[in-house]
């Protein structure tokens, strides 16, 4: 398991090293990951941790801001925990067995040309799946929408949490 820790406007000091990974060790025995990704922010008086795991086909990704940077890190892990739990029981549901492990994710820099609009640009994997797992990626995730290869058309579409709580599709037409 490798831990990347990173500090932004703020200094990763050996003993927020040493206490993330006593925090990964307890989730590593819960899930198999070959690695986790620590951005450490502060602003102003608050302290920000974000926690991301990518696996194979979905991340998993915490965020909780405090006054203390070593509460935030124990409410991010905590938070991360019951993804897992969640991912898991789901996963272990639909008869798959046993939950993948991590898949890495590359992030391109943004073209020099297009600071202006486009703030980050990511490349994913779009892995056929039907569109009730990618529902289940995109809220394990915790994100808004999820894009992803439909298993039934091959097309990639796009799922969407609506203001309303229920779920979009966005299909290219043919």
């Amino acid at each position: 398991m490798k831990i990347t820790l990173k500090g932004r406007d703020t200094k990763v000091t050996p003993a927020l090293q040493e206490y993330a990974e006593k925090k990964f060790i307890k989730l590593e025995k819960m899930i198999d990951f070959d690695e986790a990704i620590v951005v450490l922010k502060t602003h102003k008086d608050k302290q920000r941790a974000e926690i991301t795991i990518p696996l194979a086909g979905t991340l998993l990704r915490a965020e909780q801001e405090s006054g203390d940077m070593f509460s935030s890190i124990d409410q991010a892990a905590e938070k991360l925990e019951r993804q897992i739990d969640r991912y898991k029981a789901k996963w272990e549901k639909k008869g798959r067995g046993t939950v993948r492990t991590a898949a890495p994710v590359s992030e391109a820099a943004p073209a020099a040309e297009d600071e202006d609009r486009i703030i980050r640009s990511k490349k994913f994997s779009a892995k056929p799946m039907p569109v009730e797992e990618a529902i289940l990626h995109m809220d394990l995730a915790a994100h808004s929408f999820f894009a992803f290869t439909n298993e039934t058309t091959g097309d990639i579409n796009v799922v969407y949490k609506r203001k309303d709580g229920g779920y979009g599709l966005l299909e290219p037409e043919k």
